[in-house]
């Protein structure tokens, strides 16, 4: 018995040794393997994309970001949403028309989950009051009352019919506006190629919504910063707040401190409620998620904007797989919260 246990041992042995060899030449292989960078314009905004591979992805990655652009942008009129908002019911079998009825579906939870303070349809509103779209007149009361007839995503619809699929709208004059979801989308996307493409560590950045896997350049997990909440650029002598260590996880990032107008001595931020048609009024200043898709981030991060402190708190409690660090006016101080399971990425 002994004999054969020693021969079974000697067999094995080879392959044992084979083995840990193959596995040190992978580890070496992955350490010397470089990474990639590459960044331009997409989705009017920057996009920086940082990944460990031993190719140049650019192409394949303008491409992908190029189909969500295709799916989602109402500046191309092209687009999916385009001809949703021009009134064509049906969704084409395109793999643009299923970017577009994810992030669709995906809206319309967000929108039920947060009691109608995401809402896609918002997008009449923003216009009128001249953040889509500048412009000097300020709406008056009888003109956002009108347009919030037509407002609410509770008036829109998902519909299947003849082995087809559709969106239904209740008002013609119904428009659709994904771009507090898209950039988020369109991170999720290119993060999606470079996994199928074995790639582990990367961090994608989408006009500052970020998906980040495995390890930097550095060897260390990666560290995002959060804008501090001032009137200033980062680029322009603006500071951050603190910094995050985030790895396998995505981060998106609202706030009014910068995208507002003065009017008539009175300041107007570029978050609307959809309920009262009316930009927001309350404390919070930023509000920064995360979650394991940036699409989510990004619409959850919109929501606590409109939500308020309080009640973007309560839908935490409800919801422990995300995260926020949220900066808020404390009586003219800027104050802190942030979810106790961020507590060990917070940078003191």
């Amino acid at each position: 018995m002994a004999k054969d246990r020693k021969k079974r041992l000697l067999w094995q042995l080879p392959f044992l040794t084979l083995l840990i060899v193959g596995t040190i030449l992978i580890i070496r292989q992955q350490q010397n393997m470089p990474y990639q960078k590459c960044s331009g314009a997409i989705f009017g905004t920057i996009y920086n994309i940082t990944y460990q591979y031993d190719e140049d992805l650019q192409e394949e990655l303008v491409a992908e970001m190029k189909k969500v652009d295709e799916a989602l942008s109402m500046f191309n009129e092209n687009s999916v949403i385009s001809h949703v908002n021009k009134g064509e019911h049906y969704i084409p079998k395109t793999e643009t028309g299923k970017m577009f009825l994810e992030v669709y579906q995906m809206a319309m939870k967000i929108s039920a989950e947060t009691d109608g303070a995401f809402d896609i349809t918002v997008a009449p509103l923003v216009n009128a009051w001249g953040f889509g779209f500048k412009h000097d007149e300020m709406p008056t009361d009888a003109q956002v009352d009108s347009i919030l007839q037509f407002v609410g995503y509770d008036k829109v619809s998902y519909f299947t019919e003849r082995g087809g699929e559709g969106i239904s709208k209740r008002d013609p004059r119904i428009m659709l506006d994904c771009s507090a979801i898209a950039k988020g989308y369109g991170v999720d996307a290119v993060a999606r190629l470079l996994k199928n493409k074995g790639i582990k560590n990367y961090m994608v950045e989408i006009g500052g919504e970020i998906a980040t896997s495995g390890i930097s350049e550095r060897r260390v997990p990666w560290k995002i910063g959060v804008t501090k909440p001032t009137e200033e650029p980062l680029a322009d002598g603006g500071e951050l707040q603190t910094v995050l260590n985030v790895t396998d996880k995505c981060m998106a990032t609202s706030g009014n401190y910068r995208n507002f107008y003065d009017k008539g001595g009175k300041r107007y931020a570029h978050t609307i409620d959809p309920k009262t048609g009316r930009p927001v009024q309350h404390n919070i200043l930023s509000a920064t998620v995360l979650a394991n898709q940036c699409a989510l981030a990004d619409a959850y991060a919109t929501s606590f904007m409109v939500m308020g402190f309080e009640r973007a708190r309560q839908l935490l409690d409800k919801h422990p797989e995300l995260m926020a660090y949220l900066i808020y006016d404390d009586n003219g101080k800027m104050g802190v919260w942030y979810s106790p399971t961020l507590k060990d990425k917070v940078q003191k």
